[in-house]
């Protein structure tokens, strides 16, 4: 009586291979390296780059805002009568925009 392969029947050797550590490991091992080139961690001047944008897209709106509240309070008249809730509508519209660019990103 023998017995073939055919039958579905391991043989030793073919399940020693089926289960070889190692090999188990290198392939562990090449999937990770896989994975991190395909998701890498942004460079320290990229980082750097996005808060500077950041940080340009909060201060350009307010100090627009201001410009503009301080030319309408020089041409009425008015103190801080427009300079102030314009910064603060500034301040706002960059915060706004840097939620926007953060949830693009």
């Amino acid at each position: 009586m023998s017995h073939d392969n055919d039958e579905g029947v391991m043989t030793e050797r073919e399940a020693e291979k089926a289960h070889d550590p190692v090999a188990d490991a290198s392939r562990v091992a090449a999937e990770r390296d896989a994975m991190r080139r395909r998701d890498a961690e942004p460079s320290l001047g990229r980082r750097l780059g996005q808060i500077g944008v950041l940080g340009w897209a909060i201060v350009l709106p307010a100090l627009a805002c201001l410009f503009l509240g301080r030319w309408l309070d020089r041409t009425y008249a008015s103190g801080v009568f427009f300079s102030a809730p314009l910064v603060m509508i500034g301040a706002g519209v960059g915060f706004w925009l840097a939620w926007k660019w953060m949830t693009r990103q």
